[in-house]
């Protein structure tokens, strides 16, 4: 399939970046989200991400005017969808969401239209099955910070057909990404090993064995970590964590049982860089919003 035009649903963190990749790898776009000014926060965010871009030297120009111009935002899904060929969906972990947007999927999207979820946790199958078009149903975990991160998930489930795994895997090298290839199971690789590590940091924090300084610096200068799981937990929020550990020890078992003091901190409030403090404090200049150019995220933990 020919992959011209991209629906992002969503336009929070994850969305808008995937919205940056999208416009990135020539695709017309079209962000969608209910809050205008989140989609308004979000277009500047872009705007702001591509011209840090061109002054460090990482985005040419053209490729950064070109990629602006492509770019159209929508503020219901229906109007985002119809005439998109690839439908990215990037809204929060809730199952009941995600089952409704598929539904909507399939009833307004145009015949063919492939239909991607961002999920870093749930299966697949369990928003998908509601959908005639399950052959055209697919995982595509992309990760945060979106223009930085290389890698995408590609995860296919019993029913994803071979052409669609193939378009997605083009539509992944022109947004300048890697692929791997999962079959469908509950957190996929990368989120599965990573909650693993990050569960145990907090254990290690709570049982006083070191600080959290040291036991990002442990990770980062001893197993080559570019980020400590303190860092990486406050970038991505202690709330999404939890609400994947919590998934993840419903489904896969006790080893995923979510340390008692990372409970607590979301009870707190403690969400992580975007409420200003998490494991670490910020400035209050971060405390709204990461960075545009967000190549150097975790620096100013403290």
């Amino acid at each position: 399939m020919n992959v011209k035009t991209i629906a992002v649903i969503g336009a929070g963190t994850m969305g808008r970046g995937i919205a940056y990749a999208a416009a990135f790898g020539g695709y017309a776009t079209v962000l969608e989200d209910i809050s205008r000014p989140r989609l308004e926060q979000a277009v500047s965010w872009i705007r702001k991400a591509f011209e840090e871009g061109v002054a460090r030297g990482k985005v040419e120009t053209a490729v950064s005017d070109k990629a602006l111009a492509l770019i159209s935002t929508a503020s219901n899904v229906e109007d985002a969808i119809r005439e998109a060929d690839l439908i990215i969906e990037a809204v929060p972990e809730e199952l009941e969401m995600k089952l409704e947007l598929f539904t909507i999927f399939d009833k307004f999207a145009k015949t063919g239209a492939i239909f991607a979820s961002n999920t870093s946790s749930l299966s697949i199958t369990d928003f998908t099955d509601v959908t005639v078009s399950r052959d055209r149903c697919v995982g595509m975990h992309f990760f945060n910070p979106v223009p930085k991160m290389k890698l995408i998930e590609l995860v296919r489930t019993p029913h994803t057909s071979d052409e669609t795994v193939a378009t997605c895997q083009e539509v992944a090298r022109r947004m300048g990404k890697e692929v791997v290839l999962v079959n469908e199971a509950p957190g996929f690789i990368t989120t599965r090993i990573n909650a693993l590590i990050g569960n145990e940091a907090f254990h290690m924090l709570e049982a006083g064995i070191a600080s959290a300084r040291d036991i990002d610096k442990a990770l980062k200068l001893g197993l080559n970590h570019p980020m400590g799981p303190f860092e990486l937990v406050d970038l991505v929020g202690l709330d999404v964590r939890l609400n994947i550990l919590d998934y993840l020890h419903r489904t896969l078992g006790e080893k995923y049982r979510p340390n008692s003091l990372l409970r607590r901190y979301v009870q707190e409030g403690r969400l992580g860089r975007k409420t200003g403090r998490g494991v670490y404090n910020y400035p209050e200049e971060n405390a709204a919003e990461e960075k545009a150019w967000p190549y150097e995220a975790g620096k100013n933990a403290r």
